[in-house]
């Protein structure tokens, strides 16, 4: 039996727009596009059972029965997605109460990777060997101190 071209298409719109929803900033974004995600996955794997009767022995014959399998791994991840779902929620939940919005903030490494890009220059210490470290600007003792837990303002 092949798949209907429809839940292909079907699949394809999901995951693709769950992953470009994974990719944003704001959380709540990626939890959209964790859901979007696990709903794509259910419809893939909806796409992978044979079609027949329920799967109980004595009231369909065995040729007909319909595979278990896929409606099992459904029901996994049906409930891995819940779990995810909650997590991501709390997440954004407690980043709004704390900050007022739910974006995800750089680091102070990936600043510095980021400024190191635009400069389009290497590191010091792996051009010479120096164990030299740099002054610290004023925007790497902010971003420090927002992530050791303190507020900037």
């Amino acid at each position: 039996m092949s798949p209907n071209l429809t839940y292909v298409i079907v699949v394809g719109v999901l995951v693709a727009a769950g992953v470009t929803l994974l990719l944003e900033r704001s959380l709540t974004r990626v939890l959209m596009g964790v859901i979007l995600l696990g709903n794509g996955a259910n419809m893939l794997l909806l796409t992978g059972g044979r079609a027949g009767g329920p799967p109980i022995v004595g009231s369909t014959p065995q040729e007909e029965m319909s595979d278990p399998l896929p409606q099992a791994m459904i029901l996994t991840a049906i409930v891995i997605t819940l779990g995810m779902t909650a997590f991501l929620l709390a997440l954004a939940y407690r980043s709004w109460h704390l900050n007022g919005h739910d974006e995800v903030q750089d680091d102070v490494e990936d600043r510095r990777i980021m400024d190191l890009a635009d400069r389009d220059e290497v590191p010091d210490d792996d051009v010479d060997g120096d164990d030299d470290e740099e002054t610290p600007t004023e925007d790497d003792r902010r971003l420090s101190a927002t992530a050791k837990g303190g507020r900037t303002g």
